[in-house]
């Protein structure tokens, strides 16, 4: 098994010209993609590489050092193999439900290490929380109000932190959760009455949480980012009826899905880490431990989605292949959550890598809508029914994020190999 450059595209995307390959085959995880597709025994499905995450979770740690604990953000990529599998690998779990909560609990990992964030979470949520001993992150007053009525009622100290919406935005996020009006966190300005209201209910006040945006690539706004949120939860702790143990700057580091993008720069990711938590927030806030919370860059790239060609059909001089999957699975790679201007995925025919009769050709789903496009006027070799295409960077956002429930289809299979 070797690695290969994938013919087809002059200049391939990095995540195609890393990918190994067999002979005529994609490799994941080690197993050629038809003895894949036979294992799991039906299409469309999503796999995921075991030791590409491992190995990414490896990278990460090595470059941020040993002054900051790594959490994975569980919405990324729920599927309970792949949260089981991190669980031993990461020192913490973030969650953003209590689905999501009881996943990362069935792991094993400590209630202590597994945090609740997220607007909107219900009375039944926050309590069930308090009652697993997780630590709740306050998106506002109302949350703040019930955590502690549920700690009464259940005769349970509540742990909470603050999550703190800044009067600062983070530039190359491509999505802003922080700076302006934000259904996200407590803005900076009211966060020290919250802790006013805090200190007058027994709860347990930990700290803080800042999360500013996500998919960043740009190494020198991350840094600037960290810089800024620690300044301010420094300026927040002078307020706090505690001492602050807890101070998670976020994440928002982003990995490469289009021809132009390039990946984050993560040494110096890590050195702004480094002089962030050594100059600024180790000598005012001595007793916190801080935590760096990644979801996509951990599981992003080692994930791809399989779907099998139906149908071959050419209208009116465009070629069409017609698969057996589509938005309803891989909403992201259709371009319909969040690109302003749509641009495709890293897609390939994963049985014909060795192929050299390239074509121009549109990959489309099989649902009833236009919006069903996998990938617009790619060069691909030649497929017919029954060949397999892949579409890569599918390990985060894919299957929990899309429509699954549109036109009806089955739900595909999702494997960590």
């Amino acid at each position: 098994m070797t690695a290969q450059v994938f013919a087809p595209a002059a200049t391939p995307h990095p995540a195609v010209a890393a990918l190994p390959v067999s002979g005529d085959e994609v490799v994941v995880g080690g197993v050629t993609l038809g003895r894949l597709a036979a294992r799991v025994g039906s299409t469309p499905f999503f796999a995921y590489d075991r030791q590409r995450i491992t190995d990414r979770v490896h990278e990460v740690r090595t470059a941020l050092g040993d002054a900051v604990r790594l959490g994975y953000a569980v919405k990324a990529n729920p599927m309970p193999a792949v949260v089981q599998h991190l669980a031993g690998l990461v020192d913490a779990l973030d969650v953003a439900s209590a689905q999501e909560m009881r996943t990362a609990l069935d792991t094993g990992t400590d209630p202590a290490h597994i945090s609740f964030a997220g607007p909107g979470k219900t009375p039944e949520e926050i309590r069930s929380a308090v009652a697993a001993g997780v630590l709740i992150e306050l998106e506002s007053e109302t949350e703040a109000r019930r955590v502690v009525t549920a700690g009464n009622e259940l005769g349970i100290v509540p742990r909470v932190a603050v999550r703190v919406n800044p009067d600062f935005a983070v530039r190359g996020s491509g999505m802003r959760m922080s700076g302006g009006p934000q259904q996200f966190g407590v803005d900076a300005e009211q966060v020290p009455d919250l802790l006013r209201y805090l200190s007058t209910t027994g709860v347990d006040m930990v700290g803080f949480h800042v999360f500013a945006g996500s998919q960043n690539l740009d190494a020198e706004l991350i840094a600037h980012a960290q810089g800024a949120t620690a300044d301010l939860v420094i300026a927040l702790a002078e307020h706090s009826p505690s001492t602050v143990r807890y101070v998670n700057l976020g994440g928002g580091l982003g990995i490469p899905y289009f021809p132009k993008d390039r990946p984050v720069d993560l040494g110096r990711v890590g050195e702004s880490l480094a002089a962030v938590v050594g100059d600024r927030i180790g000598p005012a806030l001595p007793d916190a431990d801080v935590h760096i919370e990644l979801g996509r860059y951990l599981v992003g790239e080692a994930g791809c989605y399989v779907t099998r060609v139906i149908d071959r059909k050419v209208s009116r001089g465009r070629t069409y292949l017609v698969v057996d999957g589509g938005m309803h699975h891989q909403l992201a790679a259709s371009g319909n959550l969040g690109q302003v201007i749509r641009r495709n995925y890293p897609v390939l025919v994963g049985n014909r890598m060795a192929a050299h009769d390239v074509e121009q050709v549109t990959v489309v789903g099989c649902l009833c809508t236009p919006l069903d496009l996998l990938a617009d006027d790619v060069p691909l070799p030649r497929a017919e029914p029954g060949d397999l295409v892949v579409v890569l960077q599918a390990g985060a956002y894919g299957l929990t994020a899309s429509p699954t429930a549109f036109l009806s289809h089955s739900a595909p299979a999702e494997v960590l190999v």
